[in-house]
């Protein structure tokens, strides 16, 4: 059996955007850079020919992983789960323990997780720690840096 990939339902719109981009536009794109370097002569030596045929691989490559990303999705809304404890689509605020600076992170699935935006994997060292933590709890992890501490202060709801 295979594992379900957990996801919102904005997570998966996005993807699917992507995916029909990446088939129609990004093909048609790929498709002219091909003729145009093919344009140029001799294919042996072409290197503009070699880069575009080598973009064609990673444009199908992704083109595959989204499929198959989408293969696998349940789609879960937050409002499936309660407030009680960190669960997967909680939006949770710590302080960390040791400098006092206050975090707020969105768990998410591994396809939807940018750390830039503070959406991290349930899957990550950071994620794992904090399933199951109520407020008031310590989570703990380890980073290159040594261990941090944080208290959990609040568990909402994250929307996307």
């Amino acid at each position: 059996m295979v594992a379900p990939i957990y996801m919102t339902r904005i997570g998966l719109s996005k993807f699917e955007d992507e995916l029909r981009f990446l088939k129609s536009k990004g093909r048609i794109e790929m498709a002219e850079k091909i003729a145009y370097a093919r344009s140029h002569g001799d294919l042996s030596e072409n290197a503009d020919y070699d880069a575009a045929k080598h973009e064609q691989e990673l444009l199908e490559m992704r083109i595959s992983k989204i499929e198959s990303i989408l293969s696998k999705v349940q789609v879960i809304d937050p409002n499936d789960f309660p407030n009680d404890k960190v669960y997967i689509l909680s939006l949770v605020k710590m302080k960390n323990k040791k400098t006092g600076a206050i975090v707020e992170y969105s768990l998410v699935s591994a396809e939807e997780a940018d750390y830039r935006t503070n959406r991290i994997a349930v899957t990550s060292p950071l994620g794992k720690a904090m399933l199951g933590k109520t407020i008031g709890a310590t989570v703990t992890t380890n980073v290159p840096a040594g261990v941090i501490e944080y208290e959990v202060l609040e568990i909402g709801k994250y929307h996307g």
